[in-house]
């Protein structure tokens, strides 16, 4: 366990560790605001079922779930355990799969229904009236392919989980497992028993984000297991992110709440200004807040600024301006370093701006403009199904290879190349295969340089064709409309796959900067459970085509729409929650120093609407001008 565990209990860890010693009943939610110190919480509740049932647990081979959303907060959270094998920590879909892997005749009843279900799906587009003759055709395509993964799908021994979808080869991508693990708990008795027993704990990490299927899953789990059976929430309502999450979790009977309101990373004014914004959602106020020593004496932090600046073609040079006035003021020439010591993010929902800046612009374009809601959601934080193959695997391979670095490069063959699975391997010259896959490396190398003009879908073609990558199936008619090099209408959302495949390929690496954080910008999508020293929030509504965030509507200076309107009327979650979420989240990244930009056309209407508002001290909004 790490220095986690030395820090202070504050009063929800003490209520935590008296709930998991009681009998009977031991479920729970607890609600963390942001710098709140959650992991730390939960690493201690970990600690404690170590110390309190960790011996009596490894008897008998049973295991503490932590399951939480990224790849990123799994190597954390195993980083502050110690890979102690008492702790499964893994994410939601790789906890799905382990626990629903063993019932294989199910998961063949279930590719049946879904491949049954897709069938009907493309059969009702081509039904549907006024429909393209170039649709019908690839949606007949679609049902001939589904058609004859029906007809072998019997033949499949074992379903294995990859990336992307292949039925007729046995691979369950991402999707499948998400809509599969749920139903199958939740409709299974034995299932629900073999989980509990294998693990009587269960805890979910940004339990605000968990999708709405799991949760209630969950909950039937613990419905019907035994009274030692426990099952925890650890999350913020407030903080919820992504479209697909539950957000609010309604506790059962008998179950327990427990709030964390204590900030420990923000600034007092920073702390200030995200309980003003925090007021119009739950009501949590967070307490504490970060202060400085001064010759002995505890004081405030004043770092809260924000700036109305308007709205031209200069936004970018009035950007520099800023942090260039708050190097002077704060006497911080840090705030005008881009490496990594100055700690500086700019935080934008305008991603338009890193993208041009980056150098991927046609990428961002291509899955942005006039693209279905998946991949624009997908495009901000790298895991839409068509950017995954790069992300995850290829580019990184790329760089492992460049360093040198060996094992790495085996790693990830080993991880996502079908020419390296076991059993594919049976029967083949090892050396051989090395050899040839370091020749095929080096070919991709050579077409993937930094400014390369090889479009990505010739990358990917060579990638599949060379057995490198097992694609998601729905690469399969994108590739072949890319083959054949087919005219199309640009301004079709279903053409935005093809579009991402004429993008030059080179772009790719200014794309990866900007996910991976090795860059000033980030998204506001993105930005979740990080934390730096100087924080710069950019709002500017005029260039964001991503309906579900308005902060005009936010600050009451654009109009509701219908939809809004009866959003607000159902009880349902508006575009001002959303956007009240993301400010939030925002502006609570800041350690030492927050800045927030509003770009607008109208910077007197904006200055008075926002004063009135109270979220910055009247002396802390500035107008500047260059």
């Amino acid at each position: 366990m790490t220095s986690r565990l030395g820090k202070p209990d504050t009063k929800a860890d003490l209520t935590l560790r008296v709930r998991l010693s009681e009998e009977g009943t031991r479920h729970f939610i607890m609600i963390a605001g942001a710098g709140s110190g959650k992991t730390t919480s939960l690493i201690k509740a970990l600690n404690y079922l170590k110390q309190s049932r960790g011996h009596q647990m490894q008897r008998q081979a049973q295991q503490i779930a932590c399951i939480t959303y990224t790849d990123k907060a799994v190597n954390e959270i195993s980083g502050d355990v110690g890979q102690d094998p008492l702790f499964h920590v893994s994410t939601i879909h790789s906890f799905l799969w382990s626990v629903i892997k063993p019932f294989q005749s199910d998961l063949h009843a279930w590719v049946r229904q879904r491949l049954a279900e897709k069938i009907d799906e493309a059969q009702t587009k081509i039904d549907k009236p006024r429909v393209r003759p170039a649709t019908i055709e690839k949606e007949r395509a679609k049902i001939e392919r589904y058609k004859h993964q029906l007809e072998v799908v019997d033949t499949v021994k074992q379903f294995t989980y990859g990336t992307g979808s292949d039925y007729a080869k046995g691979i369950l991508g991402h999707s499948d497992i998400l809509r599969l693990g749920p139903s199958l708990i939740t409709k299974h008795a034995l299932m629900r028993k073999v989980v509990a027993q294998r693990f009587p704990v269960i805890f979910v990490d940004e339990s605000q984000d968990t999708e709405p299927d799991f949760v209630s899953a969950l909950k039937a789990l613990a419905e019907s297991a035994l009274p030692e059976f426990c099952l925890g929430f650890f999350g913020d309502p407030v903080q919820k992110i992504y479209m697909t999450g539950v957000g609010h979790i309604r506790p059962e009977e008998n179950w327990i709440s427990i709030e964390k309101p204590e900030n420990f990373r923000c600034p007092v004014s920073v702390l200030n200004v995200i309980n003003r914004i925090r007021a119009e959602a739950d009501g949590l106020v967070q307490t504490g807040g970060r202060m400085i020593d001064q010759d002995g004496v505890l004081e405030a932090v004043q770092a809260a600024r924000l700036f109305i600046l308007p709205a031209d073609n200069r936004r970018a040079e009035r950007l520099v301006h800023v942090r260039t006035w708050l190097s002077e003021h704060n006497n911080d020439p840090l705030w005008q370093s881009d490496e990594e010591e100055g700690d500086v993010r700019m935080l934008v929902i305008v991603h338009r701006m890193a993208a041009s800046r980056l150098g991927f612009q046609n990428i961002y374009s291509a899955l942005n403009d006039k693209a279905p809601e998946n991949l624009k959601s997908g495009l901000t934080d790298g895991t839409a199904w068509i950017v995954r193959p790069f992300i995850r695997y290829l580019l990184p391979l790329l760089k492992a290879h460049r360093s040198g670095d060996d094992f790495e490069v085996m790693t990830l063959l080993r991880q996502y190349c079908p020419r390296l699975q076991a059993e594919r391997l049976t029967g083949h010259d090892m050396a051989a295969e090395l050899a040839s896959l370091k020749t095929d490396l080096v070919s991709l190398d050579d077409q993937l340089v930094v400014g390369s003009t090889v479009d990505i879908g010739t990358i990917i073609s060579f990638a599949q064709t060379r057995e490198l990558v097992e694609l998601d199936e729905r690469f399969l008619p994108v590739l072949t409309d890319y083959a054949e090099g087919d005219t199309f209408d640009n301004n079709a959302p279903e053409n935005s796959p093809l579009r991402f495949m004429q993008c030059e390929a080179g772009e790719l690496w200014g794309y990866q900067t900007y996910i991976e954080d090795q860059s000033p910008f980030a998204t506001q999508q993105g930005i979740k459970g990080a934390e730096f020293d100087r924080v710069l929030v950019v709002v500017d509504d005029e260039e964001n085509t991503n309906n579900s965030f308005s902060y005009g509507k936010y600050f009451g200076l654009t109009p509701l729409s219908k939809r809004d309107q009866a959003n607000i009327d159902a009880g349902g979650e508006t575009v001002v929650d959303r956007t009240r979420r993301l400010f939030y989240v925002c502006c609570s990244r800041a350690v030492k120093d927050l800045a927030v930009v509003i770009f607008t056309a109208d910077v007197a209407t904006v200055h008075a609407v926002v004063d009135a508002k109270g979220y910055f001290a009247t002396d802390d909004i500035h107008l500047l001008d260059l």
